[in-house]
């Protein structure tokens, strides 16, 4: 089974708290990247961590979490093999993975209520990459 790694930064704390609680209840396999608390830290560190992690093996996952979803989304994708995408619905949510093959998921704790996050987060560990002309593109990246 795939390892899940997450990560916020200060604004993205209590939403990452909330996600592992999900993430325990369904037993699924991650690992905390930090920050333990919500103290102020720079975002790019924390994305960092969880890119490198999920460029390691091809069936790792990434979630992180700041207070828009941008900061981390810019950070993570200067990573070869990395294709985080930025939710915020649910269609964006499916897409990301259908089309895109993401493989990390930024969210934005300000933007989007803890239900949704949850939402988001079961769509993007569900759905399937459709391959198929999606790979062609995947590979130009």
């Amino acid at each position: 089974m795939k390892k899940i790694f997450i990560s916020s930064d200060h604004a993205g704390f209590k939403l990452k708290e909330t996600i592992k609680d999900y993430l325990n209840n369904k037993k699924f396999n991650f690992e905390d990247l930090g920050p333990m608390d919500d103290s102020s830290v720079d975002y790019p560190d924390y994305a960092h961590k969880v890119a490198k992690k999920v460029k390691l093996n091809k069936s790792n996952i990434g979630i992180l979490v700041c207070g828009s979803g941008t900061g981390m989304n810019i950070a993570a994708n200067k990573h070869k093999n990395v294709r985080a995408a930025q939710c915020f619905n649910i269609k964006s949510t499916k897409l990301s993975r259908l089309h895109n093959d993401a493989n990390i998921i930024t969210l934005g704790s300000r933007l989007i209520s803890k239900k949704n996050a949850i939402r988001f987060i079961s769509i993007f560990l569900n759905t399937k990459f459709d391959g198929g002309r999606h790979l062609k593109r995947i590979k130009k990246i």
